[in-house]
């Protein structure tokens, strides 16, 4: 069973930062591209960054673009998000996710409130 375990969101003040981590387990991590996703109150869910399955390839929005970075570690079955600058309009539920054959998994996510 596919298992994606986001955490580390919490209120932050506009300016600042947070780091999101993401547990996976249940599948070779190693061979999927992984994507952070987030969605806001009212809105669709947005896709925010991907990286590849070696790592080497990167993907963001533009509206995150130059303030998130996105890293993992194949080893330890583990992705992260390395958010700064944050803004209110940052303010979302964050969710890790990934694409196995047919099916799409995002498991849990973590709340990210960016307010002062």
């Amino acid at each position: 069973e596919v298992q994606l375990q986001a955490s580390g969101g919490g209120l932050v003040l506009p300016g600042g930062s947070l780091r999101l981590s993401c547990a996976a387990s249940g599948f070779t991590f190693g061979r999927y591209d992984m994507n952070w996703v987030r969605q806001s109150p009212g809105k669709g869910p947005e896709r925010v960054s991907a990286i590849n399955s070696g790592g080497r390839s990167t993907y963001y929005a533009d509206s995150v673009k130059g303030r998130f970075t996105i890293s993992r570690d194949n080893a330890k079955n583990k992705l992260w998000l390395q958010m700064n600058s944050l803004k209110p309009e940052d303010t979302a539920v964050y969710y890790c996710a990934t694409v196995i054959g047919d099916s799409r998994s995002s498991g849990q996510g973590t709340l990210v409130t960016v307010s002062s």
